[in-house]
């Protein structure tokens, strides 16, 4: 079998974000986070006869195709062919491959890590929700559009999902006048700011020179970033160019962001004690108290894919505005999932708040054995109506 691939070929970055937006899960993804995706991602050819990767294989990758054809061929001697266009999903994502994929024609495919995109979901949508939070409450009008550029910075990204919604209560306001300097080149920094009013100036001094201007930035940019994140001395120097407000984030809160708080957890051997026989899997799959609820916290196009039998499917960037079908007794209890435990967690952290009884299930359902995963697999929806759980139409 032949692995040789043509050098990369990137996606055009002015239409590459819409090229991506019908594939599942990328549809979830907001447009800067897409980007963002795609800068760090490789998109390559695949020659003809090419192998994209073995049944058996274990790999960080999940594979998209963009152009093409491929076939699987799996150790029975089955074989399925995938067209692009008509495939919106990664190619046989299971962990170890269960099947063989080569290029029946010169392909192009997108390679993205895995665990960067499943983080990105989980900052995406956990975004939304805290936008749909901020849209609610009348009084933040006014800080929407910098609160939104602040949910966007790579910054944050470090930042433990579960922890966003804390990012807010860790900036403090500062009110600057125009002509203030906020950090200067060669000093020790311990705190970044964002421009939330006014406009700033960003100017290196060269050795034996004269003072380079670099930019001017203004509302919801961030600067003095390398502070949080390593110990340096600032590398330019930043002074306002009008008066403002800026919002200070010092590196002992940015610190605490980054430790992931503790959310009740449940692995797959209690959940499974709870369900009736998987083999049927388009039947409801109660749990054996009659007040126990399977939540699949996905988008709605990775839930129609498929999802454990029985679960109602509420995504984590719509949770504030569909907690409303969730029941607050304590009799009734919530067993929440994702591929990987990450967005669940988020959900369940929010949701534990607000005083639902709920519980993630470790490791979401990527962490179960593909054999297991398959008895209780299903494509039949369903929903929540008065809190009881009934088919989907």
């Amino acid at each position: 079998m032949v692995y040789s691939t043509a050098p990369a070929i990137p996606i055009e970055h002015s239409n590459g974000v819409q090229f991506l937006q019908p594939l599942i899960p990328f549809n979830a993804l907001l447009d800067d986070h897409l980007q963002y995706l795609l800068e760090v991602s490789e998109q390559r050819l695949l020659f003809a006869g090419s192998v994209l990767f073995e049944c058996g294989q274990y790999d960080a990758l999940d594979h998209y195709l963009l152009h093409g054809e491929l076939q699987c061929r799996y150790p029975d001697g089955r074989c399925e062919t995938i067209k692009s266009r008509e495939h919106r999903q990664a190619v046989s994502s299971t962990q170890p491959r269960s099947c063989t994929v080569v290029a029946t024609q010169d392909c192009q495919v997108l390679s993205v890590e895995r665990e960067r995109l499943d983080k990105l979901l989980a900052w995406s949508q956990v975004a939304e929700y805290l936008l749909v939070d901020i849209a609610y409450n009348r009084d933040l009008d006014e800080d929407l559009v910098w609160m939104h550029t602040v949910l966007k910075s790579n910054l944050f990204f470090k930042v433990p999902p579960t922890n966003v919604q804390s990012i807010f209560s860790c900036l403090e306001a500062r009110t600057v006048e125009a002509g203030e300097v906020i950090i200067r080149q060669g000093e020790l920094g311990d705190c970044c700011y964002f421009i939330k009013e006014g406009q700033a100036q960003v100017v290196r001094q060269r050795v034996g020179g004269e003072p380079q201007h670099l930019a001017d930035i203004g509302v919801g940019r961030c600067f003095g970033e390398d502070a949080l994140l390593q110990e340096t001395v600032r590398n330019a120097s930043v002074s306002m160019t009008s008066d403002g407000v800026l919002m200070q984030l010092n590196k002992r809160d940015f610190l605490t962001l980054l430790k992931q708080p503790a959310v009740a957890e449940v692995n797959w051997n209690r959940v499974r004690a709870h369900l009736l026989d998987g083999s049927d899997r388009d039947r409801v799959i109660k749990q054996a108290g009659p007040s126990s609820i399977a939540v699949d916290v996905r988008s709605g196009d990775e839930y129609s894919l498929g999802h454990i039998a029985g679960a109602v499917n509420i995504p984590l960037n719509i949770l504030r505005l569909k907690s409303r079908v969730l029941s607050e007794s304590k009799d009734v209890h919530y067993v929440l999932y994702c591929n990987t435990g990450r967005r669940s967690k988020v959900a369940a952290h929010l949701l534990t708040q607000q005083g639902f009884n709920v519980e993630v299930l470790v490791g979401g359902f990527d962490a179960l054995d593909a054999t297991v995963l398959e008895g209780v697999w299903s494509t039949q929806d369903h929903v929540l109506k008065q809190g009881e759980l009934v088919s989907g139409q």
